[in-house]
Protein backbone atom coordinates (compact mmCIF):
# COMPACT_ATOMS: atom_id res chain seq x y z
CA UNK A 1 0.00 0.00 0.00
CA UNK A 2 1.67 3.23 -1.20
CA UNK A 3 1.01 6.91 -0.58
CA UNK A 4 -1.61 7.01 -3.33
CA UNK A 5 -3.57 4.22 -1.68
CA UNK A 6 -3.44 6.21 1.56
CA UNK A 7 -4.76 9.29 -0.22
CA UNK A 8 -7.53 7.19 -1.80
CA UNK A 9 -8.38 5.86 1.65
CA UNK A 10 -8.57 9.39 3.10
CA UNK A 11 -10.69 10.57 0.17
CA UNK A 12 -13.03 7.60 0.47
CA UNK A 13 -13.39 8.14 4.22
CA UNK A 14 -14.12 11.84 3.66
CA UNK A 15 -16.81 11.04 1.08
CA UNK A 16 -18.24 8.38 3.38
CA UNK A 17 -18.54 10.75 6.36
CA UNK A 18 -19.84 13.62 4.22
CA UNK A 19 -22.45 11.43 2.56
CA UNK A 20 -23.63 10.17 5.93
CA UNK A 21 -23.89 13.76 7.18
CA UNK A 22 -25.92 15.18 4.28
CA UNK A 23 -28.17 12.10 4.15
CA UNK A 24 -28.92 12.47 7.88
CA UNK A 25 -29.54 16.22 7.53
CA UNK A 26 -31.88 15.64 4.60
CA UNK A 27 -33.84 13.02 6.52
CA UNK A 28 -34.12 15.38 9.52
CA UNK A 29 -35.39 18.23 7.32
CA UNK A 30 -37.91 15.93 5.67
CA UNK A 31 -39.24 15.10 9.14
CA UNK A 32 -39.78 18.84 9.70
CA UNK A 33 -39.78 18.67 13.50
CA UNK A 34 -42.33 15.84 13.55
CA UNK A 35 -39.80 13.28 14.82
CA UNK A 36 -39.02 15.46 17.84
CA UNK A 37 -42.71 15.89 18.58
CA UNK A 38 -43.33 12.14 18.30
CA UNK A 39 -40.37 11.38 20.55
CA UNK A 40 -41.61 13.90 23.10
CA UNK A 41 -45.21 12.64 23.24
CA UNK A 42 -45.14 8.88 22.61
CA UNK A 43 -42.84 7.71 25.37
CA UNK A 44 -45.25 6.96 28.22
CA UNK A 45 -44.64 3.19 28.01
CA UNK A 46 -41.01 2.13 28.04
CA UNK A 47 -41.41 -0.62 25.42
CA UNK A 48 -42.94 1.96 23.06
CA UNK A 49 -40.01 4.24 23.82
CA UNK A 50 -37.58 1.48 22.76
CA UNK A 51 -39.45 0.88 19.50
CA UNK A 52 -39.71 4.61 18.89
CA UNK A 53 -35.99 5.14 19.52
CA UNK A 54 -35.17 2.35 17.08
CA UNK A 55 -37.55 3.72 14.44
CA UNK A 56 -36.37 7.34 14.66
CA UNK A 57 -32.70 6.30 14.56
CA UNK A 58 -33.35 4.07 11.55
CA UNK A 59 -34.90 7.08 9.79
CA UNK A 60 -32.23 9.68 10.59
CA UNK A 61 -29.39 7.12 10.42
CA UNK A 62 -27.67 8.27 13.60
CA UNK A 63 -27.99 6.97 17.15
CA UNK A 64 -25.82 9.91 18.25
CA UNK A 65 -28.36 12.39 16.81
CA UNK A 66 -31.23 10.61 18.54
CA UNK A 67 -29.40 10.50 21.87
CA UNK A 68 -28.41 14.17 21.60
CA UNK A 69 -32.08 14.93 20.88
CA UNK A 70 -33.09 13.03 24.01
CA UNK A 71 -30.49 14.88 26.09
CA UNK A 72 -32.06 18.09 24.81
CA UNK A 73 -35.57 16.96 25.79
CA UNK A 74 -34.43 16.05 29.28
CA UNK A 75 -32.52 19.32 29.59
CA UNK A 76 -35.68 21.24 28.65
CA UNK A 77 -37.76 19.35 31.20
CA UNK A 78 -40.18 17.88 28.65
CA UNK A 79 -38.99 14.31 29.10
CA UNK A 80 -38.25 12.31 32.23
CA UNK A 81 -35.21 10.10 32.65
CA UNK A 82 -37.49 7.07 32.87
CA UNK A 83 -38.73 7.89 29.36
CA UNK A 84 -35.28 8.70 28.00
CA UNK A 85 -33.77 5.34 28.94
CA UNK A 86 -36.12 3.46 26.58
CA UNK A 87 -35.34 5.72 23.62
CA UNK A 88 -31.60 5.39 24.25
CA UNK A 89 -31.89 1.60 24.19
CA UNK A 90 -33.92 1.74 20.98
CA UNK A 91 -31.42 4.10 19.36
CA UNK A 92 -28.71 1.46 19.74
CA UNK A 93 -30.88 -1.01 17.83
CA UNK A 94 -31.84 1.49 15.12
CA UNK A 95 -28.23 2.37 14.34
CA UNK A 96 -27.56 -1.20 13.17
CA UNK A 97 -29.63 -0.49 10.03
CA UNK A 98 -26.69 1.47 8.62
CA UNK A 99 -24.34 -1.49 8.92
CA UNK A 100 -26.82 -3.64 6.99
CA UNK A 101 -27.01 -1.03 4.22
CA UNK A 102 -23.21 -0.92 4.03
CA UNK A 103 -23.02 -4.71 3.90
CA UNK A 104 -24.47 -4.48 0.37
CA UNK A 105 -20.95 -3.60 -0.82
CA UNK A 106 -19.90 -7.18 -0.04
CA UNK A 107 -22.44 -8.78 -2.38
CA UNK A 108 -20.79 -11.02 -4.94
CA UNK A 109 -22.24 -12.88 -7.90
CA UNK A 110 -22.50 -12.83 -11.68
CA UNK A 111 -26.28 -12.79 -12.09
CA UNK A 112 -27.84 -9.49 -13.16
CA UNK A 113 -30.03 -9.30 -10.01
CA UNK A 114 -27.08 -9.64 -7.66
CA UNK A 115 -25.13 -7.07 -9.67
CA UNK A 116 -28.05 -4.64 -9.44
CA UNK A 117 -28.02 -4.98 -5.62
CA UNK A 118 -24.42 -3.81 -5.46
CA UNK A 119 -24.13 -0.09 -4.54
CA UNK A 120 -21.68 0.45 -7.41
CA UNK A 121 -24.57 -0.36 -9.77
CA UNK A 122 -27.44 1.69 -8.35
CA UNK A 123 -25.55 4.55 -6.62
CA UNK A 124 -24.84 6.41 -9.90
CA UNK A 125 -28.57 6.34 -10.71
CA UNK A 126 -29.44 7.69 -7.23
CA UNK A 127 -26.79 10.40 -7.59
CA UNK A 128 -28.18 11.48 -10.96
CA UNK A 129 -31.77 11.63 -9.68
CA UNK A 130 -30.59 13.39 -6.53
CA UNK A 131 -28.68 16.16 -8.31
CA UNK A 132 -31.63 16.79 -10.66
CA UNK A 133 -33.98 17.18 -7.68
CA UNK A 134 -31.54 19.43 -5.82
CA UNK A 135 -31.04 21.71 -8.83
CA UNK A 136 -34.73 21.78 -9.76
CA UNK A 137 -36.09 22.19 -6.22
CA UNK A 138 -36.73 25.53 -4.55
CA UNK A 139 -35.00 26.47 -1.29
CA UNK A 140 -36.41 24.43 1.65
CA UNK A 141 -38.65 22.42 -0.73
CA UNK A 142 -39.32 18.73 -0.11
CA UNK A 143 -38.01 17.97 -3.59
CA UNK A 144 -34.64 19.43 -2.62
CA UNK A 145 -34.61 17.46 0.66
CA UNK A 146 -35.33 14.19 -1.17
CA UNK A 147 -32.55 15.01 -3.62
CA UNK A 148 -30.17 15.64 -0.72
CA UNK A 149 -31.04 12.25 0.81
CA UNK A 150 -30.40 10.42 -2.47
CA UNK A 151 -27.15 12.31 -3.10
CA UNK A 152 -26.00 11.67 0.47
CA UNK A 153 -26.65 7.94 0.16
CA UNK A 154 -24.85 7.78 -3.20
CA UNK A 155 -21.84 9.70 -1.87
CA UNK A 156 -21.76 7.47 1.21
CA UNK A 157 -21.70 4.34 -0.95
CA UNK A 158 -19.06 5.80 -3.31
CA UNK A 159 -16.95 6.56 -0.25
CA UNK A 160 -17.40 3.02 1.03
CA UNK A 161 -16.36 1.57 -2.35
CA UNK A 162 -13.35 3.92 -2.48
CA UNK A 163 -12.20 2.84 0.99
CA UNK A 164 -12.58 -0.82 0.12
CA UNK A 165 -10.60 -0.38 -3.11
CA UNK A 166 -7.87 1.61 -1.34
CA UNK A 167 -7.27 -1.03 1.35
CA UNK A 168 -7.66 -4.08 -0.91
CA UNK A 169 -3.89 -4.07 -1.51
CA UNK A 170 -3.31 -4.73 2.19
CA UNK A 171 -4.45 -8.32 1.76
CA UNK A 172 -0.88 -9.54 1.27
CA UNK A 173 0.80 -6.96 3.53
CA UNK A 174 2.54 -8.78 6.40
CA UNK A 175 2.79 -5.66 8.58
CA UNK A 176 -0.95 -5.01 8.32
CA UNK A 177 -1.69 -8.66 9.11
CA UNK A 178 0.53 -8.49 12.24
CA UNK A 179 -1.20 -5.30 13.35
CA UNK A 180 -4.63 -6.88 12.95
CA UNK A 181 -3.45 -9.92 14.89
CA UNK A 182 -2.53 -7.66 17.83
CA UNK A 183 -6.17 -6.54 18.03
CA UNK A 184 -7.20 -10.08 18.89
CA UNK A 185 -6.52 -9.03 22.47
CA UNK A 186 -10.06 -8.14 23.66
CA UNK A 187 -8.92 -5.17 25.76
CA UNK A 188 -6.77 -3.69 22.99
CA UNK A 189 -9.49 -4.28 20.38
CA UNK A 190 -12.09 -2.56 22.55
CA UNK A 191 -9.74 0.37 23.12
CA UNK A 192 -9.16 0.82 19.38
CA UNK A 193 -12.91 0.67 18.64
CA UNK A 194 -13.67 3.14 21.42
CA UNK A 195 -11.00 5.66 20.38
CA UNK A 196 -11.86 5.49 16.65
CA UNK A 197 -15.59 6.03 17.31
CA UNK A 198 -14.93 8.79 19.84
CA UNK A 199 -12.82 10.65 17.26
CA UNK A 200 -15.31 10.50 14.39
CA UNK A 201 -18.32 10.56 16.78
CA UNK A 202 -20.33 7.97 14.86
CA UNK A 203 -20.55 4.27 15.55
CA UNK A 204 -22.16 3.77 12.12
CA UNK A 205 -19.15 5.36 10.44
CA UNK A 206 -16.60 3.38 12.46
CA UNK A 207 -18.48 0.14 11.74
CA UNK A 208 -18.43 1.11 8.06
CA UNK A 209 -14.66 1.55 8.17
CA UNK A 210 -14.31 -1.89 9.75
CA UNK A 211 -16.55 -3.35 7.04
CA UNK A 212 -14.38 -1.71 4.38
CA UNK A 213 -11.26 -3.33 5.89
CA UNK A 214 -12.91 -6.75 5.57
CA UNK A 215 -11.97 -6.90 1.87
CA UNK A 216 -8.35 -7.45 2.90
CA UNK A 217 -9.21 -10.80 4.44
CA UNK A 218 -6.91 -9.98 7.37
CA UNK A 219 -9.76 -8.95 9.67
CA UNK A 220 -10.88 -12.11 11.43
CA UNK A 221 -13.94 -12.28 13.67
CA UNK A 222 -11.57 -12.58 16.64
CA UNK A 223 -10.34 -9.08 15.71
CA UNK A 224 -13.66 -7.57 14.61
CA UNK A 225 -15.69 -8.60 17.67
CA UNK A 226 -13.83 -6.63 20.38
CA UNK A 227 -13.52 -3.61 18.04
CA UNK A 228 -17.32 -3.63 17.55
CA UNK A 229 -17.77 -3.76 21.32
CA UNK A 230 -15.47 -0.75 21.72
CA UNK A 231 -17.39 1.13 19.03
CA UNK A 232 -20.54 0.87 21.12
CA UNK A 233 -18.73 2.53 24.03
CA UNK A 234 -17.11 5.21 21.86
CA UNK A 235 -20.44 6.40 20.47
CA UNK A 236 -21.37 7.61 23.98
CA UNK A 237 -18.81 10.41 23.67
CA UNK A 238 -21.18 12.45 21.48
CA UNK A 239 -24.01 12.48 24.03
CA UNK A 240 -21.55 13.21 26.87
CA UNK A 241 -20.14 16.20 24.96
CA UNK A 242 -23.67 17.43 24.17
CA UNK A 243 -24.56 17.36 27.88
CA UNK A 244 -21.75 19.75 28.81
CA UNK A 245 -23.36 22.92 30.11
CA UNK A 246 -26.77 21.24 30.37
CA UNK A 247 -28.65 20.60 33.59
CA UNK A 248 -28.18 17.60 35.85
CA UNK A 249 -30.92 15.48 34.32
CA UNK A 250 -29.46 15.99 30.84
CA UNK A 251 -26.06 14.85 32.15
CA UNK A 252 -27.81 11.83 33.68
CA UNK A 253 -29.35 10.96 30.30
CA UNK A 254 -25.86 10.95 28.76
CA UNK A 255 -24.62 8.76 31.64
CA UNK A 256 -27.49 6.30 31.07
CA UNK A 257 -26.31 5.97 27.46
CA UNK A 258 -22.76 5.28 28.69
CA UNK A 259 -23.84 2.82 31.40
CA UNK A 260 -26.10 0.92 29.01
CA UNK A 261 -23.32 0.36 26.48
CA UNK A 262 -20.61 -0.16 29.09
CA UNK A 263 -22.55 -2.72 31.15
CA UNK A 264 -23.82 -4.47 28.02
CA UNK A 265 -20.30 -4.69 26.59
CA UNK A 266 -18.74 -5.97 29.83
CA UNK A 267 -21.45 -8.61 30.27
CA UNK A 268 -21.13 -9.74 26.66
CA UNK A 269 -17.34 -9.93 26.77
CA UNK A 270 -17.31 -11.84 30.07
CA UNK A 271 -19.91 -14.38 28.94
CA UNK A 272 -18.55 -14.76 25.40
CA UNK A 273 -14.87 -15.20 26.27
CA UNK A 274 -15.61 -17.40 29.28
CA UNK A 275 -17.69 -19.65 27.04
CA UNK A 276 -15.03 -19.53 24.32
CA UNK A 277 -12.41 -20.87 26.76
CA UNK A 278 -14.43 -24.10 26.83
CA UNK A 279 -16.23 -24.20 23.47
CA UNK A 280 -13.43 -22.72 21.28
CA UNK A 281 -15.67 -21.02 18.68
CA UNK A 282 -14.28 -21.91 15.27
CA UNK A 283 -15.78 -18.92 13.47
CA UNK A 284 -13.38 -16.55 15.29
CA UNK A 285 -10.56 -17.69 13.00
CA UNK A 286 -12.56 -17.00 9.85
CA UNK A 287 -12.17 -13.81 7.84
CA UNK A 288 -14.95 -11.37 8.71
CA UNK A 289 -17.37 -10.15 6.06
CA UNK A 290 -19.39 -6.92 5.92
CA UNK A 291 -22.59 -8.89 6.48
CA UNK A 292 -21.02 -10.80 9.39
CA UNK A 293 -20.09 -7.56 11.11
CA UNK A 294 -23.66 -6.29 10.63
CA UNK A 295 -24.94 -9.50 12.26
CA UNK A 296 -22.63 -9.11 15.30
CA UNK A 297 -23.52 -5.42 15.60
CA UNK A 298 -27.25 -6.19 15.54
CA UNK A 299 -27.14 -9.22 17.85
CA UNK A 300 -25.15 -7.34 20.49
CA UNK A 301 -27.44 -4.29 20.56
CA UNK A 302 -30.67 -6.29 20.50
CA UNK A 303 -29.32 -8.71 23.13
CA UNK A 304 -28.12 -5.90 25.41
CA UNK A 305 -31.54 -4.25 25.19
CA UNK A 306 -33.37 -7.48 26.04
CA UNK A 307 -31.12 -8.14 29.05
CA UNK A 308 -30.98 -4.59 30.43
CA UNK A 309 -34.56 -3.53 29.67
CA UNK A 310 -35.88 -4.96 32.97
CA UNK A 311 -33.06 -3.09 34.75
CA UNK A 312 -33.94 0.33 33.29
CA UNK A 313 -34.76 1.79 36.70
CA UNK A 314 -31.37 0.60 37.96
CA UNK A 315 -29.63 2.47 35.12
CA UNK A 316 -31.53 5.62 36.11
CA UNK A 317 -30.48 5.08 39.73
CA UNK A 318 -26.81 4.71 38.74
CA UNK A 319 -27.02 7.97 36.77
CA UNK A 320 -28.62 9.78 39.72
CA UNK A 321 -25.88 8.52 42.05
CA UNK A 322 -23.19 9.63 39.58
CA UNK A 323 -24.77 13.07 39.11
CA UNK A 324 -26.35 13.89 42.51
CA UNK A 325 -29.03 16.54 42.96
CA UNK A 326 -28.14 20.16 43.60
CA UNK A 327 -30.62 21.32 46.23
CA UNK A 328 -29.92 25.04 45.81
CA UNK A 329 -32.92 27.16 44.82
CA UNK A 330 -31.10 28.68 41.85
CA UNK A 331 -30.23 25.25 40.43
CA UNK A 332 -33.81 23.98 40.82
CA UNK A 333 -35.24 27.08 39.10
CA UNK A 334 -32.70 26.92 36.26
CA UNK A 335 -33.49 23.27 35.54
CA UNK A 336 -37.25 23.94 35.54
CA UNK A 337 -37.06 26.92 33.19
CA UNK A 338 -34.25 26.04 30.75
CA UNK A 339 -34.84 25.41 27.03
CA UNK A 340 -32.15 23.46 25.22
CA UNK A 341 -30.35 25.46 22.54
CA UNK A 342 -29.58 22.42 20.41
CA UNK A 343 -33.16 22.73 19.08
CA UNK A 344 -32.60 26.23 17.64
CA UNK A 345 -31.52 24.63 14.37
CA UNK A 346 -35.02 23.10 14.23
CA UNK A 347 -37.04 26.35 14.54
CA UNK A 348 -40.50 24.78 14.19
CA UNK A 349 -39.92 22.51 17.15
CA UNK A 350 -38.01 25.20 19.06
CA UNK A 351 -41.04 27.50 18.79
CA UNK A 352 -43.27 24.71 20.11
CA UNK A 353 -40.96 24.42 23.11
CA UNK A 354 -41.20 28.19 23.66
CA UNK A 355 -44.98 28.06 23.49
CA UNK A 356 -44.96 25.34 26.12
CA UNK A 357 -42.65 27.34 28.40
CA UNK A 358 -44.62 30.58 28.11
CA UNK A 359 -47.81 28.69 28.98
CA UNK A 360 -46.04 27.44 32.10
CA UNK A 361 -45.03 31.05 32.84
CA UNK A 362 -48.61 32.28 32.36
CA UNK A 363 -50.04 29.68 34.74
CA UNK A 364 -47.29 30.40 37.24
CA UNK A 365 -48.14 34.13 37.22
CA UNK A 366 -51.83 33.32 37.70
CA UNK A 367 -50.94 31.06 40.64
CA UNK A 368 -48.82 33.83 42.16
CA UNK A 369 -51.75 36.27 41.96
CA UNK A 370 -54.23 33.82 43.49
CA UNK A 371 -51.88 33.05 46.39
CA UNK A 372 -51.12 36.75 46.99
CA UNK A 373 -54.84 37.54 47.19
CA UNK A 374 -55.30 34.70 49.68
CA UNK A 375 -52.43 36.12 51.76
CA UNK A 376 -54.03 39.58 51.62
CA UNK A 377 -57.35 38.19 52.85
CA UNK A 378 -55.81 35.94 55.54
CA UNK A 379 -52.05 36.07 56.12
CA UNK A 380 -50.17 32.78 55.67
CA UNK A 381 -46.36 32.78 55.89
CA UNK A 382 -45.93 29.67 53.70
CA UNK A 383 -48.12 31.08 50.95
CA UNK A 384 -46.28 34.40 51.15
CA UNK A 385 -42.97 32.58 50.74
CA UNK A 386 -44.32 30.65 47.75
CA UNK A 387 -45.39 33.89 46.02
CA UNK A 388 -41.85 35.23 46.38
CA UNK A 389 -40.46 32.01 44.92
CA UNK A 390 -42.86 32.17 41.97
CA UNK A 391 -41.85 35.77 41.32
CA UNK A 392 -38.19 34.66 41.09
CA UNK A 393 -39.10 31.86 38.70
CA UNK A 394 -41.11 34.26 36.51
CA UNK A 395 -38.04 36.53 36.26
CA UNK A 396 -36.00 33.55 35.09
CA UNK A 397 -38.65 32.60 32.53
CA UNK A 398 -38.54 36.09 31.05
CA UNK A 399 -34.73 36.03 30.74
CA UNK A 400 -34.58 32.53 29.24
CA UNK A 401 -37.47 32.99 26.79
CA UNK A 402 -36.34 36.44 25.65
CA UNK A 403 -32.79 35.27 24.95
CA UNK A 404 -33.94 32.04 23.27
CA UNK A 405 -36.45 33.80 21.00
CA UNK A 406 -33.87 36.33 19.86
CA UNK A 407 -31.66 33.42 18.75
CA UNK A 408 -34.54 31.69 16.94
CA UNK A 409 -35.48 34.93 15.14
CA UNK A 410 -32.47 34.52 12.82
CA UNK A 411 -33.80 31.14 11.64
CA UNK A 412 -36.25 30.55 8.78
CA UNK A 413 -39.66 30.74 10.52
CA UNK A 414 -43.10 30.06 9.10
CA UNK A 415 -45.74 32.81 9.17
CA UNK A 416 -47.54 31.12 12.07
CA UNK A 417 -44.32 30.78 14.06
CA UNK A 418 -43.38 34.41 13.39
CA UNK A 419 -46.77 35.47 14.72
CA UNK A 420 -46.36 33.27 17.79
CA UNK A 421 -42.93 34.77 18.40
CA UNK A 422 -44.34 38.31 18.31
CA UNK A 423 -47.11 37.42 20.78
CA UNK A 424 -44.70 35.69 23.16
CA UNK A 425 -42.11 38.47 23.03
CA UNK A 426 -44.81 41.04 23.78
CA UNK A 427 -46.39 38.97 26.56
CA UNK A 428 -43.51 37.63 28.67
CA UNK A 429 -42.77 41.03 30.20
CA UNK A 430 -46.46 41.41 31.12
CA UNK A 431 -46.56 38.00 32.82
CA UNK A 432 -43.35 38.84 34.66
CA UNK A 433 -44.80 42.16 35.86
CA UNK A 434 -47.96 40.38 37.04
CA UNK A 435 -45.84 38.18 39.29
CA UNK A 436 -43.99 41.30 40.51
CA UNK A 437 -47.28 42.88 41.55
CA UNK A 438 -48.24 39.65 43.30
CA UNK A 439 -45.05 40.00 45.37
CA UNK A 440 -45.92 43.67 46.11
CA UNK A 441 -49.37 42.64 47.39
CA UNK A 442 -47.72 40.13 49.73
CA UNK A 443 -45.41 42.87 51.02
CA UNK A 444 -48.44 45.07 51.75
CA UNK A 445 -50.07 42.15 53.59
CA UNK A 446 -46.89 41.68 55.63
CA UNK A 447 -46.84 45.39 56.48
CA UNK A 448 -50.44 45.22 57.69
CA UNK A 449 -49.58 42.23 59.88
CA UNK A 450 -46.35 43.66 61.28
CA UNK A 451 -48.00 46.99 62.19
CA UNK A 452 -51.06 45.21 63.55
CA UNK A 453 -53.36 47.16 61.25
CA UNK A 454 -56.70 46.11 59.78
CA UNK A 455 -59.18 47.19 57.13
CA UNK A 456 -62.62 48.31 58.21
CA UNK A 457 -65.31 45.66 57.51
CA UNK A 458 -66.59 47.67 54.50
CA UNK A 459 -63.09 48.21 53.10
CA UNK A 460 -62.32 44.50 53.54
CA UNK A 461 -65.47 43.57 51.64
CA UNK A 462 -64.59 46.00 48.84
CA UNK A 463 -61.09 44.54 48.57
CA UNK A 464 -62.58 41.04 48.40
CA UNK A 465 -64.82 42.13 45.50
CA UNK A 466 -61.87 43.73 43.73
CA UNK A 467 -59.79 40.58 44.35
CA UNK A 468 -62.49 38.43 42.79
CA UNK A 469 -62.48 40.61 39.67
CA UNK A 470 -58.68 40.44 39.47
CA UNK A 471 -58.70 36.65 39.82
CA UNK A 472 -61.31 36.41 37.07
CA UNK A 473 -59.44 38.65 34.62
CA UNK A 474 -56.21 36.71 35.22
CA UNK A 475 -58.04 33.42 34.63
CA UNK A 476 -59.63 34.76 31.45
CA UNK A 477 -56.30 36.12 30.16
CA UNK A 478 -54.27 33.00 30.90
CA UNK A 479 -56.89 30.67 29.41
CA UNK A 480 -57.25 32.75 26.24
CA UNK A 481 -53.46 32.96 25.92
CA UNK A 482 -52.78 29.25 26.55
CA UNK A 483 -55.60 28.14 24.25
CA UNK A 484 -54.78 30.82 21.66
CA UNK A 485 -58.46 31.80 21.83
CA UNK A 486 -59.09 35.24 20.32
CA UNK A 487 -62.81 35.13 21.07
CA UNK A 488 -62.04 34.73 24.76
CA UNK A 489 -59.39 37.47 24.61
CA UNK A 490 -62.02 39.98 23.43
CA UNK A 491 -63.73 39.76 26.85
CA UNK A 492 -60.64 40.86 28.80
CA UNK A 493 -60.80 44.60 28.07
CA UNK A 494 -64.39 45.18 29.33
CA UNK A 495 -63.44 43.53 32.63
CA UNK A 496 -60.29 45.68 32.81
CA UNK A 497 -62.48 48.79 32.51
CA UNK A 498 -64.72 47.48 35.31
CA UNK A 499 -61.67 47.01 37.53
CA UNK A 500 -60.60 50.61 36.88
CA UNK A 501 -64.10 51.72 37.93
CA UNK A 502 -63.98 49.54 41.07
CA UNK A 503 -60.59 50.99 42.05
CA UNK A 504 -61.87 54.54 41.65
CA UNK A 505 -64.98 53.80 43.71
CA UNK A 506 -62.98 52.13 46.52
CA UNK A 507 -60.68 55.17 46.72
CA UNK A 508 -63.70 57.47 46.92
CA UNK A 509 -65.23 55.36 49.69
CA UNK A 510 -61.92 55.39 51.59
CA UNK A 511 -61.82 59.21 51.51
CA UNK A 512 -65.38 59.31 52.91
CA UNK A 513 -64.42 56.92 55.73
CA UNK A 514 -61.28 58.93 56.39
CA UNK A 515 -63.31 62.13 56.79
CA UNK A 516 -65.61 60.38 59.24
CA UNK A 517 -62.63 59.10 61.25
CA UNK A 518 -63.41 55.46 60.49
CA UNK A 519 -60.05 54.86 58.76
CA UNK A 520 -56.46 56.06 59.21
CA UNK A 521 -54.11 57.85 56.81
CA UNK A 522 -51.50 55.07 57.30
CA UNK A 523 -54.01 52.44 56.24
CA UNK A 524 -54.92 54.68 53.32
CA UNK A 525 -51.35 54.58 52.01
CA UNK A 526 -51.34 50.79 52.14
CA UNK A 527 -54.75 50.65 50.45
CA UNK A 528 -53.48 52.94 47.69
CA UNK A 529 -50.49 50.63 47.10
CA UNK A 530 -52.74 47.57 46.92
CA UNK A 531 -55.26 49.19 44.55
CA UNK A 532 -52.45 50.48 42.32
CA UNK A 533 -50.96 46.96 42.12
CA UNK A 534 -54.34 45.38 41.33
CA UNK A 535 -55.09 47.96 38.65
CA UNK A 536 -51.72 47.36 37.03
CA UNK A 537 -52.32 43.62 37.05
CA UNK A 538 -55.50 44.18 35.06
CA UNK A 539 -53.61 46.56 32.74
CA UNK A 540 -51.06 43.83 31.99
CA UNK A 541 -53.87 41.36 31.33
CA UNK A 542 -55.36 43.86 28.90
CA UNK A 543 -51.97 44.29 27.20
CA UNK A 544 -51.67 40.54 26.63
CA UNK A 545 -55.19 40.19 25.24
CA UNK A 546 -54.93 43.23 22.96
CA UNK A 547 -51.51 42.11 21.71
CA UNK A 548 -53.00 38.76 20.74
CA UNK A 549 -55.88 40.44 18.89
CA UNK A 550 -53.83 43.09 17.08
CA UNK A 551 -51.05 40.72 16.00
CA UNK A 552 -53.56 38.25 14.55
CA UNK A 553 -55.28 41.18 12.79
CA UNK A 554 -51.87 42.34 11.47
CA UNK A 555 -52.45 45.63 13.28
CA UNK A 556 -49.53 46.25 15.61
CA UNK A 557 -50.79 49.62 16.93
CA UNK A 558 -52.15 48.44 20.28
CA UNK A 559 -52.91 51.93 21.57
CA UNK A 560 -55.19 52.70 18.62
CA UNK A 561 -57.07 49.38 18.71
CA UNK A 562 -60.06 50.41 20.82
CA UNK A 563 -60.28 53.85 19.21
CA UNK A 564 -61.09 52.18 15.91
CA UNK A 565 -64.20 50.41 17.19
CA UNK A 566 -67.26 50.59 14.98
CA UNK A 567 -70.47 51.87 16.56
CA UNK A 568 -71.76 48.29 16.77
CA UNK A 569 -68.57 47.07 18.46
CA UNK A 570 -68.66 49.96 20.92
CA UNK A 571 -72.30 49.23 21.80
CA UNK A 572 -71.47 45.57 22.42
CA UNK A 573 -68.48 46.58 24.51
CA UNK A 574 -70.54 48.97 26.64
CA UNK A 575 -73.25 46.36 27.16
CA UNK A 576 -70.74 43.81 28.42
CA UNK A 577 -69.16 46.45 30.65
CA UNK A 578 -72.53 47.25 32.27
CA UNK A 579 -73.26 43.55 32.85
CA UNK A 580 -69.86 42.99 34.45
CA UNK A 581 -70.29 46.03 36.65
CA UNK A 582 -73.31 44.39 38.23
CA UNK A 583 -71.31 41.22 38.91
CA UNK A 584 -68.85 43.07 41.14
CA UNK A 585 -71.00 45.48 43.22
CA UNK A 586 -69.39 48.13 45.43
CA UNK A 587 -72.18 50.43 46.54
CA UNK A 588 -73.62 52.71 43.88
CA UNK A 589 -71.33 52.84 40.86
CA UNK A 590 -71.15 55.18 37.92
CA UNK A 591 -70.38 53.77 34.48
CA UNK A 592 -66.99 55.41 34.01
CA UNK A 593 -65.07 54.22 30.97
CA UNK A 594 -61.92 55.36 29.26
CA UNK A 595 -62.75 53.72 25.94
Amino acid sequence: MDIFNVLDMIGGLSLFLYGMSIMGNGLSRMAGGRLETILEKLTTKRIFAVLLGAGVTAVIQSSSATTVMVVGFVNSGIMKLSQAVGIIMGANIGTTITSWMLSLTGIEGSTIWLKLLKPSSFSPVLAAVGIILVMAGRVDSKKKDVGGILLGFAILMFGMEAMSSAVSGLADNASFTRMMTAFRNPVLGMAVGTILTAIIQSSSASVGILQALCVTGAVHYAVALPIIMGQNIGTCVTSIISSVGANRNAKRAAMIHLYFNLIGTILFMMVFYTTNSFAHFAFLEESASAAGIAVIHSLFNIGATIILFPLSDLLVKFAEITIPDDKSTEAVITEAVSIDERFISRPAFAMELCRGKVREMAKLSKNAIDLSLEVLNSYDAEKAKEVMRLETVADKYEDVLGTYLVKISSENLSTADSRSMSIILHSISDFERISDHAADIVKSAEEIREKNLAFTPKAKKEIETMSRAISDICTLTVESFCEDNLEMALHVEPLEEVIDTLAKKIKENHIKRLKKGKCTIEMGFILEDILTGLERISDHCSNIAVEMITIYDNDYNTHEYFKNFSSEERASFNKEYEELLQRYPIGKQNAIMSV
